[in-house]
């Protein structure tokens, strides 16, 4: 007997918003995670294991990168891996659900986080099922 587990679908609002952000200048990448699970439900502009096998010509990672060939903008960007980037922001949102619980002392969660590197900023906006993630470039300081 096999048992498939389908990701819930996310509501129209959750992708309208995603689909608001994504539209926003500098933006590379968007991702819709399952909070349950850290499951990708989907994305846009990250590498995924379906690209992967679709397109067996593309190049190994390197470093958790991915260099397009085809598209000059991605060359030189690099495109991270969806399964990556879903890893580290599931468990970086965990954490802050902990830190946040035990600085609060009681049941409260995050409305956004923002994190900003030299090379990207990273905005998650946790929802009841999904996590929204945001990927664009660093703006000038």
């Amino acid at each position: 007997m096999t048992v498939s587990m389908q990701q819930p679908s996310p509501s129209e609002e959750t992708q309208n918003l995603l689909a608001r952000l994504g539209q926003r200048p500098g933006v590379q990448s968007t991702l819709i995670i399952s909070r349950d699970t850290g499951a990708i439900v989907r994305s846009s502009g990250l590498i995924t294991a379906e690209d992967i096998a679709e397109d067996d010509t593309a190049p190994p990672p390197t470093n958790g990168t991915y260099v397009n060939g085809s598209d000059g903008e991605a060359e030189k960007k690099g495109t991270r891996d969806a399964e990556e980037v879903a890893r580290l922001v599931y468990g970086f949102v965990q954490s802050a659900g902990s830190m946040i619980e035990e600085l609060n002392g009681e049941n409260d969660e995050a409305k956004l986080l923002r994190v900003r590197t030299k090379k990207n900023e990273l905005v998650i906006v946790p929802d009841a099922k999904f996590l929204l993630v945001v990927i664009h470039d660093t703006p000038p300081a």
